[in-house]
């Protein structure tokens, strides 16, 4: 009986999600140092050039790499903006109170590992643009080692560090969005302004229809792409607009109640590809790491220092120290049941950067040879400060 309820809770989506998407890194990771490397680093190259008519001279096309960062992963940072507007209207983000310690907490998360990062990278200004790498914390790969402590967490805690990976994902698409853009094309742009304001005024005139949101969302992403503006914006404006009012008619596939809201419809729609289809993709395409023939002279590590200890150290001194100003301002309280050597064990917890710290790295080294270092940098903190977490809240708390 007991074999049978541990196989059950390894089946439950927040857990198996995350252990796909291990797998799939895992298989990026050994497709890119066998004989699948050709193949693997195909998925890195160029897909050909097209030739525009009329004279337009030739365009490079993206790899299936790149794709997958504009496409599919425009599609998570949609459902993570749902999962936010979610929490804000009617959960645990309903009221200012509420929002205030995981917001303050997400914010230190962000600030004291950029520094801790520009400290020890110094005046290189190569190294210098990933600055952002070592602020994420990865909310896929959090919940199931929460969900494995089990009683050695509380609550209060739980909820408190699901709300700040939410926070602290908004923070990482304002940081792709203000700091990684190409440079802008201003025509475009301005179709770019005119869809996003017909989205919000669909969305003030409460209309519930999710196609007519899809369809305008595809624009728009179209329309970013050829700004300059990051695509995954899109996403963010179209979770910001989906109305969070319940509609009369219930969702049939969904079988859910007849008050259910458009927000959770499309979040139950999304969910399931984004858990098993989109991240799992992501992490194949993006965590392989070439290891054959590679010396110690030829990586850098500066780099991997700064990214390894921004994330293990700076996350959890930057999200303690936050929290603890926070509560002795009385901006806020600790959550229920959580002393401060428990938050301290969840704040190590918080390093896990993994996903979102990989786009980042994608993003500020492309095509680089920095990135190889950057990828080891995040995987070597993300599985420390995972271990020292995990060994914190079930043996020293």
């Amino acid at each position: 009986m007991c074999f049978i309820k541990r196989v059950h809770a390894l089946l439950r989506p927040e857990v198996s999600g995350p252990l796909v998407l291990l797998a799939f890194s895992l298989g990026g990771l050994v497709a890119a140092n066998t004989p699948l490397q050709s193949f693997y680093m195909a998925l890195h190259h160029s897909l050909g050039v097209v030739k525009l008519p009329f004279g337009g001279g030739d365009v490079s096309l993206p790899s299936v790499a790149e794709c997958v960062e504009i496409g599919p992963m425009t599609v998570f940072f949609l459902l993570i903006t749902l999962e936010l507007k979610k929490e804000l209207a009617f959960g645990h983000l309903s009221t200012m109170r509420q929002c205030m310690l995981p917001l303050f907490s997400a914010l230190g998360g962000v600030l004291v590992p950029a520094i801790i990062y520009m400290l020890i990278v110094g005046k290189d200004a190569d190294l210098r643009q990933g600055w952002a790498i070592p602020v994420a914390t990865d909310a896929a790969f959090t919940v199931p080692i929460l969900l494995a402590l089990g009683r050695f967490v509380s609550e209060g805690g739980r909820i408190w560090l699901m709300a700040l990976a939410i926070f602290d994902d908004v923070l990482g698409i304002l940081i792709i969005i203000l700091f990684y853009g190409a440079s802008l094309n201003f025509i475009p742009l301005l179709g770019v302004f005119i869809l996003g304001a017909g989205l919000v005024t669909l969305a003030w005139c409460g209309v519930s229809a999710l196609w007519i949101y899809g369809i305008g969302g595809v624009l728009l992403w179209g329309g970013m792409l050829i700004s300059g503006v990051h695509p995954i914006l899109a996403g963010v404006m179209v979770g910001l607009c989906v109305p969070t009012a319940p509609r009369n008619k219930g969702c049939r596939e969904l079988a859910l109640s007849d008050r259910v809201s458009p927000l959770e419809c499309l979040e139950g729609v999304l969910a399931p590809w984004v858990r098993w289809c989109i991240l799992p993709l992501f992490g194949f395409v993006s965590v392989g790491v070439s290891l054959r023939g590679l010396t110690f002279h030829q990586l850098c590590w500066p780099l991997i220092l700064a990214v390894s200890v921004g994330l293990v150290v700076g996350k959890s001194t930057g999200i303690f120290a936050a929290t603890w100003i926070c509560v002795r301002c009385n901006l806020a309280t600790l959550p229920a049941g959580t002393s401060w050597r428990m938050l301290f064990g969840l704040a190590l917890i918080c390093g896990v950067g993994f996903t979102v710290s990989l786009f980042m790295a994608s993003l500020a080294f492309p095509a680089s040879a920095l990135l190889l270092s950057a990828k080891l940098g995040i995987l070597l903190g993300s599985c420390f400060a995972a271990l020292m977490g995990w060994c914190w809240l079930r043996y020293v708390y």
